[in-house]
């Protein structure tokens, strides 16, 4: 081999180097990345390559908004918690409303039973106490009644008390209507009020004042023109008037009207004497 030879490189040629930098950004709440370089000649000595990299600056605009987005979540939990809270508040008033409402009308109604029915044991009462007082089973037999006659004399009657007892005489077989006070219906102490008044006397309407309109008196002693009465003095349910004879006469039902009947028809509590 010659000694001038060129023996060639097996040395591959150098490239150009790059020099290259990384630049960081924030752009719209993005990060940014940027690589720069610079070309190098082929033969220029290789350095070594510089990087560089820049973390996101958080700027005061940055921070302003991140604080108002996180205020504006916190003040839509509290709105939300709010208004759960006032849900709930309107919800149990109107239950305790409706339930109050409920019970109410249960007070109500439960009242009102109470009195329907405390009336009709008044009425039930009251329709006792006139079928006590006109028994239509009679208990004497024909024949006392027949010893009787509406126009036998009156013993032991006054002037007064015979045109007392005319006049209760003179309303036999007319009709018993309960508030009726004549002249053609009466009830039981409307008719007793009516007879006494032809002789002057005024008396209350109904039985209970009549039972204590006059001085009380025995069953066993009895005059013509006393007041019968049937129940407790004050408060009786029934009266008529002694005509002598052991009779008496009344305004009994509306079964039987205006009659005359012993005094074992229907036996009377008491009486009261006016005249």
């Amino acid at each position: 081999m010659s000694p001038n030879a060129v023996i060639p490189s097996h040395r591959k040629p150098r490239r150009s180097a790059s020099s290259r930098a990384l630049r960081a950004g924030v752009t719209g709440g993005i990060i940014t990345l940027a690589v720069t370089g610079a070309s190098m000649p082929a033969g220029a000595a290789e350095k070594p390559v510089s990087e560089t990299q820049e973390m996101p600056t958080i700027t005061s605009a940055l921070a302003t908004s991140l604080a108002k987005s996180a205020d504006t979540a916190q003040q839509m939990a509290l709105d939300y918690e709010r208004q759960a809270a006032q849900d709930t508040a309107t919800a149990e008033a109107t239950e305790a409303a409706t339930k109050a409402k409920d019970e109410a009308d249960k007070k109500a109604a439960a009242e009102k039973k109470a009195e329907e029915a405390r009336k009709a044991e008044e009425k039930k009462k009251e329709e006792a106490a006139q079928q006590r007082a006109s028994r239509s089973s009679e208990r004497t037999s024909l024949r006392s009644l027949a010893a009787t006659s509406d126009d036998s004399p009156v013993t032991g009657a006054t002037g007064s008390t015979s045109s007392l007892v005319g006049f209760l005489r003179a309303q036999l077989g007319k009709s018993y209507v309960l508030g009726a006070s004549g002249p053609s219906a009466y009830d039981c102490s409307s008719l007793v009020q009516a007879a006494y008044r032809t002789i002057g006397i005024d008396l209350p309407r109904t039985s209970q004042p009549q039972s204590t309109a006059g001085t009380q008196v025995g069953l066993d002693n009895l005059q013509v023109g006393d007041i019968l009465y049937w129940g407790s003095a004050g408060s009786a349910y029934h009266v008529g008037v002694y005509v002598g004879n052991g009779n008496f006469i009344g305004a009994q039902n509306s079964s039987t009207g205006i009659v005359e009947r012993p005094l074992s028809y229907s036996q009377p509590t008491g009486a009261v004497r006016v005249l």
